[in-house]
């Protein structure tokens, strides 16, 4: 029997030992909710997933462990387990002593709105902390224009002219879809909604006028949107990005009002009636996901309430009573600390370590704590963005997963969904929490995580990246990865499951919209730094109308031209990594100093008064080095990471398109080709292909950090505007002026797999060369490329002595 959970962080101690059959674990405890990693040198033989736990210190089995693990038999037997299966028949329990999934606390009973959190006397919704703007106010300058009309003419923008499971699909009347779920067509409508108005781009705008209509035109009587005959058997998760999808169309356009206003109030009420006695065993999607949706039921309380307000706040709570539980496993009882890979059997947390889910997850509490007022739920909510990134985290800002998260080993893989989801999360934290870490954290996935998926074209994708990724081929994922196929680290079409296709393009369009949000009653601030603009009219009747123009991140120099009918306050947020430096300010060509920064937000208030006003911002950033596992680094320089330039050699194929199959998390894959034209008249555009890219440069580098050296370039530090000074596409290979040096040496490193083994441990580490200088670039610009290298130091490493 294995013990793989505690209770951490108990008050007279710093460490708890758990146990399984042959080895204990020594695990920090955790003080004031947050994981406090160890520094000494144990940390530095984690095997075999490369945590930042302690490793495991083999032992014998003595009365300690064994009155452990017999005091949590007796708990798991007193208590027992509140559900008995939720995938199949499956009991999923056995031997965990875990915390219930859901949180009805008896499965067997229907789900009621006199569940504790529900508020019948007071269902007002908690205010943003940051007021997000509609969709259209804000406008894309710059590269990231730039990007997005990359994105329209390139395979998010051709979806819907060639793509089976976008153009045939089930819900437009067709037969191609890749999953029983039935979500390819309501991911890419959740995406193209707020590109194609981000843009104004008719011939976009034309595609999601179409399929609106086609959807809502075959909604059923009963209610229910989508192509299922059977709703009662159906999942209710495909309709959780759909309705995201029409909650931003509504805004960015409110003619659309009277026809999908009454259609989702005429799904929320059956949803409302289903949810009362609901207990479908393959809902796993809609219970991880449910924030999703009552997301966009908190949208229609406060825009479209159709005097039906009562039946959304109870379809919340029901919706919740119907999840999972992530503020249960958000404590320090459930939470898996550890690297999923050195425990036994993890079938019964899938829902909750299924990277996708673990990145919606997120903003759960967030989104429940508007509505239930609970305000544990704040602290269960920084618990998750904490601990996930803390122990699951990829140097890039995304969080590692080859479906399963998978500890902190650069080999293994993240996906690309859980890039833009996780954006998506990150930035919903930061509006209605206020943490500047959560803003922090979207920038850092918005400009690593996320361009070093795609092309520069954005004509193919990767399914999932590795930190540590000298080459893009095939491998062989049985055994290194959790659940992908041999292709998934290719660049193509499809080259794994297609969810990443159709699911992709919400990630720069909603950072844009996220960008600017409203401070207080009448404040407009800059939350996630980027070229845009937004205007708007606020509450008090101000128009107002800001312009940024900046390189940001490849430049610290920020230009604002501000009009406005009334004086108001500005607020510009300063990034956690820029506060060692106070920023350079002007106003009207005149020095300005600000009153302090607020500690909590980042958010520095600039007073502006009517009229004309022009406003600059240079922040200061420093190279910083982010340890990580097993003695390696992680470079950056502002938000940008920088990664070993290892060199290109593309090799481009015809586009192929695979669907991924599976009959179980743990079954191995298959991977089943389907025709990519469907009908005869049904043409591939000529820019698809796949791509093979293997490395011109050697990979296996130790670099010694006191050798560093930024170099920036007048183009990415000057203040003008973005679009005169930067090159298009911004991520291709060399795009990026700024780059790092530093001394190097070759070591010894195997494969494994077909891949870099994991980085070799300090003891075995030595130079097997001489030192060399090597250059580091950012890492959204690599395609293939090293992000977490090891350590030596040139003073106390030569060639031939480690």
């Amino acid at each position: 029997m294995e013990l793989r959970k505690s209770r951490l962080g108990s008050d007279s101690g710093h460490e708890t030992t758990v146990c399984d059959g042959n080895y204990s674990v020594v695990i920090p405890t955790l003080l004031e909710g947050a994981p406090k990693l160890r520094t000494s040198g144990d940390v530095h033989s984690r095997q075999p997933g490369d945590s930042t736990l302690s490793s495991r210190v083999k032992k014998s089995r003595g009365l300690i462990c064994g009155l452990i693990l017999l005091l949590s038999l007796i708990s798991f037997l007193s208590h027992g387990p509140s559900v008995s299966s939720f995938i199949g028949n499956k009991e999923v329990w056995e031997g965990y002593g875990f915390e219930k999934l859901f949180h009805s606390p008896d499965s067997s009973q229907p789900i009621s709105s006199s569940s504790p959190d529900f508020k019948k006397k007071d269902s007002s919704l908690v205010p943003f902390t940051f007021e997000p703007f509609p969709l259209g106010s804000i406008k894309p300058r710059g590269w990231l224009h730039e990007q997005l009309k990359l994105m329209a003419k390139g395979m998010a923008g051709h979806e819907f002219d060639f793509y089976p499971i976008v153009q045939s699909n089930p819900w437009l009347g067709g037969t191609a879809e890749y999953s029983s779920l039935n979500e390819a067509f309501p991911y890419w409508f959740n995406g193209l909604v707020p590109l194609a108005y981000a843009l104004d781009d008719v011939r976009l705008k034309a595609q999601i006028r179409n399929a609106t209509r086609y959807v809502l035109t075959h909604q059923q009587a009963s209610g229910w949107l989508g192509p299922e005959v059977t709703y009662d058997s159906s999942t209710l998760w495909a309709r959780f990005p759909f309705f995201l999808g029409l909650m931003q169309l509504v805004e960015a356009d409110s003619s659309f009002s009277p026809q999908v206003v009454p259609a989702m109030h005429k799904f929320v009420n059956l949803m409302h009636s289903l949810l009362l006695d609901r207990r479908n065993p393959s809902e796993v999607w809609g219970r991880a996901r449910y924030a999703d949706m009552i997301l966009c039921l908190q949208w229609l309380y406060e825009t479209y309430p159709e005097n039906n307000a009562e039946v959304l706040i109870e379809t919340m709570q029901r919706l919740k009573d119907y999840g999972l539980d992530w503020a249960g496993y958000y404590t320090e009882q459930n939470y898996i600390f550890d690297d999923l890979d050195t425990i036994s059997n993890t079938a019964g947390d899938f829902p909750f370590v299924h990277a996708v889910n673990a990145a919606q997850g997120l903003k759960t509490g967030a989104v429940d704590y508007r509505f239930t007022r609970n305000t544990t739920l704040l602290q269960s909510s920084r618990n998750g963005v904490s601990w996930t990134f803390q122990f699951h985290g990829a140097a890039s800002g995304t969080i590692l997963g080859d479906e399963r998260e998978s500890g902190l080993s650069p080999t293994r893989g993240s996906e690309l969904c859980t890039a833009v989801e996780a954006m998506f999360s990150m930035s919903y934290l930061y509006q209605v929490l206020g943490d500047n870490t959560f803003a922090d954290q979207c920038e850092l996935a918005a400009f690593n995580a996320l361009p070093v998926a795609m092309t520069p074209d954005h004509w193919a994708h990767q399914y999932i990246t590795q930190p540590n990724q000298p080459w893009s081929r095939p491998v062989q994922a049985s055994g290194l990865f959790w659940n992908v196929g041999d292709h998934a680290q290719t660049y193509g079409l499809s080259p794994n499951y297609p969810c990443c296709t159709v699911n992709h393009p919400q990630g720069y369009p909603k950072f844009l919209s996220a960008s600017f949000v409203r401070v207080g009653r009448n404040g407009v601030g800059h939350a996630l730094l980027s070229p845009a603009s937004v205007s708007t009219t606020l509450p008090d009747g101000t128009l107002v109308t800001v312009i940024c123009d900046t390189n940001y991140p490849f430049g610290q120099t920020l230009n604002y031209t501000i009009e406005s009918t009334n004086p108001f306050t500005f607020h510009i947020r300063l990034p956690t990594w820029s506060l060692s430096t106070p920023p350079l300010i002007s106003l009207n060509d005149s020095p300005y100093t600000p009153p302090p920064r607020n500690p909590h937000s980042g958010m520095l208030g600039i007073p502006v008064t009517r009229g004309s006003n022009t406003l600059t911002l240079t922040l200061h950033p420093t190279l910083r080095i982010a340890p990580r596992a097993n003695a390696t680094i992680a470079i950056y320089h502002g938000p940008l990471l920088y990664a070993l330039d290892v060199g290109e050699a593309i090799t481009a194929l015809p586009p192929s398109m695979a669907a991924f199959t599976r009959a179980s998390p743990s079954s191995p894959p298959t991977i089943n080709s389907f025709p990519l034209n469907p009908t005869s008249n049904t043409t591939i555009p000529h820019q698809a292909h796949d791509y093979l890219i293997n490395n011109t440069l050697p990979w296996a580098i130790a670099l010694d950090p006191d050798t560093l050296v930024f170099h920036a370039s007048n183009k990415s530090n000057s203040s003008s505007p973005a679009s005169s000074s930067l090159p298009n596409p911004v991520w291709a290979y060399h795009a990026p002026a700024s780059f790092i040096t530093a001394q190097g040496c070759p070591i010894a490193w195997p494969l494994d797999h077909g891949v870099p083994a994991r980085v070799p441990l300090p003891d075995g580490r030595k130079c097997t060369g001489p030192w060399t200088e090597v250059v580091l670039r950012p890492y959204g610009s690599l395609r293939v490329h090293m992000a977490e290298l090891p350590v030596l130091r040139k003073g106390n490493a030569t060639w031939g002595r480690g």
